[in-house]
């Protein structure tokens, strides 16, 4: 069996990916959302060439491949246009073996508790603790994450004051039985790092995600060393040597790695089994309910060192829920991973028919 084709399928920030063999099997994936056009154009040009008329079932020996080709374009859009081949190549996989992707893993399907994922800055700290509380209610959720600071604040706070009114409001509002994570989303310097956290821990703060800058690995460490409350991170890395880095120098106690980001599924279970080996739990970075979020459940449902807690989404996805069927949703706080073969989802052929149709084929 030899890969013969791969399509994308490009909509608004969604590129769809369909890979079929020279006997017809196909199995689908999806790139990396947002910039979609432009992952799908480093596919078809970049990727495909290595990857049409090999074993479908080598995942490991493609991922290598496309990284090492293209070794002259490190990362980001070659990793984000490789991740919708990989998680194709999963799906085939498991179509033709009856399986979810989950079980070819080891794993088998299963709820798996969620935490409700904030993704708004805008929002005043009160009306976000009665959104959170709300939630709770009608959801069951046991766990939330919120955002702080500001997107590469260099110490600065969305508005003056905003983190310190938000955390206790939130706390109060959802009680201290729920799990509160937070997302510093590269904000702050080592010292405004600690002194944040510290009063993140006075909170019972589970989870202080991306305190510095992502890239400045020594600064985090450092947070991480001075604090009680649990380091998180990883979200952008895509270098796998850059995750042995992180996790041989203590640079974060939660890894995070994006299936999509990191270039499939294939290079995501490497960076858990790096941090298994360490005792380190993996919580990945699902931040939309587009395929992302199927891929992960799978993945946690796998592997030995899964987080308590799956990212969900809580903001409006429309342009995501169009995409797949059955829509992943959260019952008694926890969402069940789809049971049927690969991803166990169906991608809706209306959504396909509507999107920009790319082709490469094996000569």
């Amino acid at each position: 069996m030899r890969i013969q084709s791969i399509e994308t399928f490009t909509r608004g920030p969604v590129s769809i990916v369909r890979v079929r063999s020279d006997d017809g099997a196909e199995g689908f994936g999806q790139t990396a959302p947002f910039n979609a056009d432009i992952a799908a154009a480093v596919l078809h040009r970049q990727i495909a060439p290595q990857v049409l008329g090999a074993d479908p079932a080598d995942v490991d020996g493609i991922a290598d491949r496309c990284v090492e080709a293209n070794y002259k374009f490190p990362w980001s859009y070659v990793c984000r246009a490789l991740a919708g081949v990989d998680t194709a190549l999963w799906d085939l996989r498991g179509r033709l073996e009856g399986k979810g992707v989950c079980e070819l893993l080891g794993g088998k399907p299963r709820p798996i508790r969620a935490y409700g994922s904030s993704m708004r800055r805008d929002i005043q700290p009160a009306d976000e603790a009665k959104r959170l509380a709300r939630l709770r209610d009608a959801k069951d959720f046991a766990a939330f994450k919120v955002r702080i600071g500001k997107v590469c604040g260099h110490d600065e706070d969305q508005w003056p004051g905003r983190t310190e009114s938000l955390v206790p409001a939130v706390r109060k509002a959802v009680g201290p039985d729920v799990a509160l994570l937070v997302d510093g989303n590269s904000c702050y310097r080592p010292a405004k790092a600690i002194e944040v956290g510290r009063m993140l821990q006075d909170h019972g703060v589970c989870h202080f995600e991306e305190p510095c800058p992502y890239w400045e690995l020594e600064w985090t460490a450092e947070v991480a060393a001075a604090l009680e409350v649990p380091v998180a991170g990883g979200e952008q890395d895509n270098d796998l040597a850059q995750w042995r880095r992180m996790i041989a120098m203590h640079a974060v106690d939660i890894v995070q790695p994006d299936v999509c980001y990191v270039g499939g599924l294939t290079r995501a279970l490497r960076v858990a089994a790096m941090a298994a080996e360490a005792g380190l739990p993996c919580v990945p970075h699902s931040a939309n309910l587009s395929m992302v979020s199927v891929f992960t459940l799978h993945l946690l449902a796998a592997i030995p060192n899964a987080g308590p807690h799956m990212e969900f989404s809580i903001e409006p996805n429309d342009w995501a829920g169009e995409i797949y069927h059955p829509a992943l949703e959260v019952r008694d706080g926890q969402v069940a991973v789809p049971p049927g073969p690969g991803w166990g989802v169906q991608i809706n052929p209306s959504w396909l028919a509507a999107a920009d149709r790319q082709v490469s084929q094996r000569q």
